[in-house]
């Protein structure tokens, strides 16, 4: 197995990289959509119908699927020999930053089931606050992988 995982390596890191590229446009995006549909949009009304259809498919078929395809080829990338040496500290700082990105990707869900329910009880400004998580968390990622300065 660990091989096949090797002479894969360069395939599995472009799918990895294309599935975070994707992953990380649906966690920019939504909290945008967010902003949007607390400032502009009444509840109840076809616009609001719309930015809900816009939500649930930019989660659905985008987000759900890049953060699936990132963790698979993430964990296939983890699992090849040589690549990840865990007694440094860069591989620990990336899996806490990867952890707190799934965790906002499910906060985000969570949040667009308030918009459903007509529950939803943040501001925009709030919305625009938690769209800085995904670009802090990719910092650290990127930085740990790159530069690998721990």
């Amino acid at each position: 197995m660990s091989d096949l995982l090797a002479s894969l390596y360069p395939w599995v890191k472009s799918l990895h990289v294309i599935s975070v590229i994707t992953w990380m446009a649906g966690l920019f995006y939504l909290p945008r959509l967010f902003v949007y549909h607390v400032e502009q949009v009444k509840i109840g009304t076809e616009t609001d119908s719309l930015f809900q259809t816009m939500e649930y498919k930019l989660l659905r078929f985008i987000m759900n699927p890049s953060m699936i395809a990132t963790w698979v080829f993430g964990l296939m990338l983890v699992m090849t020999p040589g690549i990840v040496d865990w007694t440094a500290v860069w591989p620990w700082t990336k899996a806490i930053s990867v952890l707190a990105m799934t965790w906002f990707h499910h906060w985000l869900g969570l949040r667009r089931k308030e918009f459903i329910a007509g529950a939803n009880t943040r501001t925009g400004r709030q919305y625009r606050l938690m769209n800085e998580v995904p670009t802090i968390l990719l910092l650290v990622i990127v930085i740990s992988v790159i530069a690998r300065p721990f």
